[in-house]
C-alpha cells in the first residue's frame, strides 16, 4: 500500500514538472512573436531541420492545452511549410494529441485545473451543458465540426463529464478532420489566389 502511494506521489510530481515545463515553454515561444506571426512560425520550426515535423506536432499539441495560444497560425504554416496534405496531417496529428492530453488532464484535476486554462467567460458558458451528459455530447460533437469555435474549451469541459474516453477520441478523430481539411484547402487556395496575382 505505501509503495503505492509513493508511485502516485511521483506521478503526481511528474505531471506538476511536465506541466511547469510546458507553461514556461509556450510563455518563451509566445513572447517571441511565433504565434502573432506567421512567417515567423514557419522561420521557427523550419529552423529544427529534420526535427521540423516533430516540433511542429508537439507545437500545435501545446495550443490546444494551453488554450490562450492560437492554433490557427499553426494551421497556415503548417500548409506553408509541409504543403496542403501532409500539412493537414501533421496538423491533424498534433491537434487530435492536444484533445486527449487536454480531455486527460481535466478528468484527473477536476475544474480546478480547468479554470487555470480556461478563460472565466468560457468557462461559466459551457459549464451547465455538463450537467447534462447526452446534450452535452451533442453540443460537443456539433462544435468540433464548427472552424473557429472553442475546440479547446470543449475538449477541457468533456473532461469534467462522464463521457468515456473511447468516446471522445472517436469524436475528435472522426470530426476534427472536416475543420483542419477547410483550413487546408482554404489556405492553400488563398496561397495559389496570392501567388497568381503577384
Amino acid at each position: 500500500m505505501k509503495e503505492y502511494k509513493i508511485s502516485i506521489s511521483f506521478n503526481h510530481f511528474i505531471i506538476l514538472l511536465l506541466t511547469v515545463a510546458l507553461i514556461i515553454f509556450s510563455v518563451y515561444i509566445y513572447k517571441s512573436g511565433v504565434f502573432t506571426d506567421t512567417e515567423a512560425f514557419v522561420r521557427y520550426v523550419e529552423g529544427f531541420g529534420v526535427w521540423a515535423v516533430v516540433i511542429f506536432i508537439l507545437i500545435q499539441a501545446i495550443t490546444v492545452v494551453i488554450a490562450i495560444l492560437p492554433t490557427t497560425v499553426g494551421c497556415i504554416a503548417g500548409v506553408v511549410i509541409f504543403g496542403p496534405w501532409f500539412g493537414f496531417l501533421y496538423n491533424y496529428f498534433g491537434i487530435c494529441l492536444g484533445c486527449v492530453v487536454s480531455f486527460l488532464l481535466s478528468r484527473r484535476y477536476g475544474s480546478v485545473l480547468v479554470k487555470k486554462f480556461v478563460s472565466k467567460k468560457y468557462f461559466e458558458k459551457y459549464i451547465d451543458c455538463c450537467q447534462d451528459q447526452k446534450r452535452f455530447n451533442k453540443i460537443f460533437t456539433l462544435t468540433i465540426l464548427i472552424p473557429g469555435a472553442p475546440h479547446d474549451v470543449l475538449c477541457y469541459l468533456a473532461g469534467l463529464t462522464k463521457m468515456k474516453l473511447s468516446k471522445f477520441i472517436t469524436v475528435i478523430l472522426l470530426c476534427k478532420p472536416l475543420t483542419l481539411i477547410l483550413y487546408s484547402v482554404g489556405i492553400t487556395a488563398v496561397l495559389h489566389y496570392v501567388a497568381a496575382v503577384f
